[in-house]
């Protein structure tokens, strides 16, 4: 079993044929359960990529464990495709987790509006501690990253050392493209967050989440005007 401990960038560099129905994903989803069983932990947030993933998932292991990061701040949205993804796969074990601090304590404790006056201070504390508890001992987690998503993510690998929370992190969707997430969450039906329909390509927080114009650029409504392209949990 590959560690954060045990990992060697020499050694583990790991090529999946992609040249498949779903390029990749399945056979990095077979590869990962066969290595890490039920520690594996799916950290999804529900978007229309989580949707697809989920999917892909429940065919490899229909028992899968999933996080959801609850900041409290989500669109009621997002809620929805939670309650849908919960009926569909009912086997799936889907995990809401909460931050430490309520909106009222975080207010309290930092003032109003913290996601506007230090939203990497808000991210930390709404998402980034709460993975890290999730995620402590946890030999290894997956994630929906794409490469086409943003320059911070056009380098991630199949499986990845993580230094953030000191994991192996696996991506299986790497190479897929926006519009072969969409055909695929037609073709099957999937359950997926109707904000996606109204112009919202990436859904975070809904205070810190627009609509955009501009499709080719599918995470320009996240902290707009903050210069801010990750909330913490990735890093470049």
């Amino acid at each position: 079993m590959i560690t954060f401990d045990t990992w060697n960038d020499h050694e583990h560099v790991y090529d999946f044929e992609i040249q498949n129905e779903t390029k990749g994903a399945l056979d990095v989803l077979k590869w990962a359960y066969q290595q890490y069983g039920d520690e594996l932990v799916y950290a999804c947030s529900f978007g229309i990529e989580g949707s697809v993933l989920i999917d892909l998932v429940h065919q490899i292991n229909p028992n899968a464990k999933i996080t959801f990061l609850d900041t409290h701040l989500h669109f009621q949205e997002t809620y929805q495709v939670i309650e849908a993804v919960k009926e569909k796969y009912p086997t799936l074990q889907i995990k809401i987790k909460q931050p430490s601090l309520s909106v009222e304590e975080q207010v309290g404790q930092y003032g109003e509006n913290l996601w506007n006056t230090d939203p990497n201070q808000c991210c930390k504390l709404r998402k980034v501690i709460p993975l890290e508890e999730e995620l402590n001992g946890v030999k290894a987690w997956l994630s929906g990253l794409r490469r086409e998503q943003s320059p911070t993510r056009k380098h991630i690998q199949f499986v990845n050392k993580d230094e953030r929370f000191h994991s192996v992190k696996i991506c299986p969707l790497i190479h897929w493209t926006w519009k072969e997430i969409w055909r695929y969450a037609h073709k099957n039906n999937l359950p997926y967050n109707k904000l996606h329909d109204n112009g919202y390509p990436s859904i975070g927080c809904a205070p810190c989440t627009k609509a955009v114009l501009d499709i080719n650029d599918l995470r320009s409504g996240r902290w707009s005007g903050h210069g801010k392209l990750e909330c913490g949990l990735h890093q470049a």
